[in-house]
């Protein structure tokens, strides 16, 4: 991946835990697993966090973010809508879904009050409803012409340290168990993204039953930190 300067910054204020889109108030099922005992430490975390990475966030959630990518460098508005719309409705609980919309939403309107950003692809992005976050990430990357190997990178790594973050306020572990957490799955971070670049239509996938459980009970979850 070869960055230039200010497509280097760009890339790290995507990646950015700052970057203000309410990702820190989401933990996917994380907190449900916590309150069962199924996630309880470091280690159990970290086996928590790296097989939903592997099995649902980089063989459903990049691929699709891929696919919009190459759809915005190619100004094809039906592949846009069609892969903002799979991603949409194959969300496997209700929080899921209506964390992507604000979270997409969040983009849009940071884009469109941070300017700089490309008219016509800002009005093809207000047309979208609901408007995936992956859709609104891809876009931002696009108009930095941020690569889109770096992009997936991005992605997966912004996923990653959200999570993690949450396991930090949740089970709780410390600063430094957190960061072994990160370390070590960021690792995988390579591999992963080399393959979501190579994988066909017909290889996508989101089977996790286990992630959708959680998804799905944390919606009835008595107490809790995070929506979702």
């Amino acid at each position: 991946m070869n960055l230039a300067d200010l497509s280097l910054v760009r890339l790290l204020q995507l990646a950015s835990p700052m970057l203000p889109v309410g990702a820190y108030s989401y933990s996917q099922g994380l907190e449900w697993a916590v309150d069962q005992g199924i996630v309880h430490d470091r280690d159990s975390a970290r086996v928590w966090i790296g097989d939903v990475l592997q099995f649902n966030v980089a063989r459903f959630e990049a691929p699709l973010l891929l696919r919009m990518y190459r759809a915005w460098e190619r100004d094809d508005v039906a592949q846009l809508a069609h892969w903002n719309d799979v991603f949409s409705v194959s969300r496997e609980a209700a929080e899921l879904r209506a964390e992507s919309a604000q979270m997409g939403y969040s983009m849009r309107r940071l884009m469109q009050e941070m300017g700089g950003f490309d008219a016509a692809k800002l009005t093809q992005l207000t047309a979208i409803e609901p408007l995936s976050f992956p859709a609104a990430f891809s876009c931002a990357a696009v108009s930095w012409e941020i690569p889109a190997e770096a992009t997936v990178s991005a992605y997966l790594w912004a996923w990653l340290e959200n999570q993690v973050g949450a396991a930090m306020k949740t089970i709780p572990v410390g600063q430094v168990a957190g960061q072994q957490i990160l370390s070590g799955l960021a690792a995988r971070l390579p591999e992963l993204t080399a393959a979501v670049m190579q994988l066909a239509d017909d290889e996508i996938s989101n089977y996790g039953p286990m992630f959708a459980i959680a998804c799905s009970r944390h919606e009835t979850q008595y107490s809790r930190l995070f929506r979702s």
